[in-house]
């Protein structure tokens, strides 16, 4: 099963892209779940697509702030661009396009909500515009960066989301209930040179965000960021007895 031609119209509409290479941007779509179910599938798995993406959106991210920003120091220039790409940022790039709707998963993915996950949807974008690159070249990834990914920084420097999350998450809880949120690793799968970890932040019994990345670092900060986007005093109920 290959993915319709009528869903890459659609796709290629909402990106404003004409692609040379059908295949290409079909192959952005297929999670490795869903080959486990499709041995006659004749495309690869997404993930090397999203490693040429990554890397790309990275560039893209880093000459933006660069050329728009010549007084801010570096540490300040990597905040801004790790609030543009981190998982939660990337999840809401590819639901304005929504992505989700395209993805080729397995059962067993679909029916446990893949589809809007911000993992899986961060790196469908990521791979998308990995196939943005090689059919298209770097130029159009820079356009489709700038709408979708680099247009949120002025909100991001206004709510001041590009501090550490880690940080900012411990200065909330501690204000709000004099806790320090602690991090569990959950999972992990891969082999030693490419892990993958899963990590919750917890307050007291209570997990108040999940994050995935491959290195635990990034993991934690993605489950910070997973909790700042949810948390007001409110809404963490919190036994602090």
């Amino acid at each position: 099963m290959r993915m319709e031609t009528k869903q890459l119209k659609q796709i290629q509409k909402k990106i404003g892209i004409k692609f040379h290479n059908d295949s290409l941007l079909a192959n952005a779509f297929i999670h490795r779940s869903y080959l486990n179910e499709n041995k006659l599938v004749d495309l690869p798995s997404n993930e090397r697509l999203e490693f040429l993406g990554d890397a790309c959106l990275e560039l893209a991210a880093s000459e933006f702030l660069y050329s728009q920003y010549p007084d801010e120091p570096e540490g300040v220039l990597t905040n801004y661009r790790s609030a543009l790409v981190n998982t939660v940022s990337l999840a809401e790039s590819s639901r304005q396009l929504d992505l989700g709707k395209y993805l080729l998963l397995s059962r067993g993915e679909d029916a446990g909500g893949g589809r809007n996950s911000d993992y899986l949807l961060a790196n469908t974008f990521e791979a998308l515009l990995g196939a943005i690159y090689i059919d298209q070249g770097y130029t159009q990834v820079v356009e489709i960066v700038r709408k979708y990914v680099l247009s949120k920084l002025d909100a991001i420097i206004e709510q001041q989301s590009h501090r550490d999350p880690k940080s900012k998450l411990q200065e909330f809880t501690q204000a709000e209930y004099s806790m320090t949120p602690e991090y569990e690793i959950l999972s992990d799968w891969g082999p030693d040179h490419d892990k993958t970890f899963r990590v919750a932040v917890k307050v007291g019994d209570k997990t108040i965000g999940i994050g995935t990345g491959t290195s635990k670092q990034r993991a934690e900060l993605e489950a910070a960021n997973v909790a700042l986007e949810k948390l007001t005093p409110s809404q963490v109920p919190v036994d602090t007895e």
